[in-house]
């Protein structure tokens, strides 16, 4: 069974950085997953091309275009995202929040996630902690515990090999994370059915707890 593996990328120019650490991430994922006995498939979403689809569906009730309403399947029917974003005022890009905007709220539950940036110095990778990470917790996707990002000296320049071990580390993560799934990781359903078995069970009322505290 091939693993689908679907990349949002928010780079504005063509080529990006963005496009480019996207791509390295994609091949190495794809790598690992191999590695580990399955196949891999990867359909790459380019936000940029979106864009004017993206500012319609927000302007018009939130009713999705039909480019909007594919890509949104497209990312629902994923086994894993792999996100990259370009960094503006030290967070992820109003192109990349607009895109998580109008996506089903549940459709990235329980999913596997590789968050990761570019910018053009190493001052901003705190973005990855402080933006990316919580905002794919927010929707309760599981984000794999490796970030990556790239700054501009990263592609090419001094920092080259550090840059290339954590795309493997960041790759060897969500490809665990997806073939450890099994065939009943598969789909949107089967996710929400396993988050909801964890959330689900009885919960104590907080008057309660707050009650025990005194005794």
């Amino acid at each position: 069974m091939t693993r689908r593996i679907v990349v949002l990328t928010a780079g504005l120019s063509q080529p990006s950085s963005t496009r480019l650490l996207a791509d390295r991430l994609a091949d190495a994922v794809t790598t690992q997953v191999s590695a580990r006995g399955e196949a891999a498939s990867v359909e790459v979403i380019e936000l940029r091309e979106l864009a004017h689809d993206l500012a319609t569906t927000m302007t018009t009730g939130g009713l999705p275009t039909p480019a909007v309403e594919a890509a949104r399947e497209t990312v629902a029917a994923a086994d894993a995202v792999i996100a990259v974003t370009p960094v503006f005022a030290a967070s992820y890009s109003g192109l990349f929040k607009m895109f998580i905007d109008v996506l089903d709220p549940e459709s990235i539950t329980g999913m596997p996630v590789l968050i990761a940036a570019t910018a053009g110095t190493a001052r901003h990778q705190l973005v990855l902690d402080h933006a990316l990470r919580p905002l794919f917790s927010y929707l309760r996707a599981a984000v794999v515990p490796t970030g990556v990002f790239a700054a501009t000296d990263d592609f090419g320049g001094p920092g080259s090999p550090d840059l290339g071990h954590r795309i493997s580390r960041a790759a060897g993560e969500l490809a665990t994370a997806v073939v450890s799934a099994g065939v009943e990781g598969f789909g949107q359903e089967a996710r929400r059915r396993s988050v909801r078995s964890v959330t689900d069970g009885e919960v104590t009322d907080f008057e309660d707890l707050l009650a025990g505290l005194g005794q």
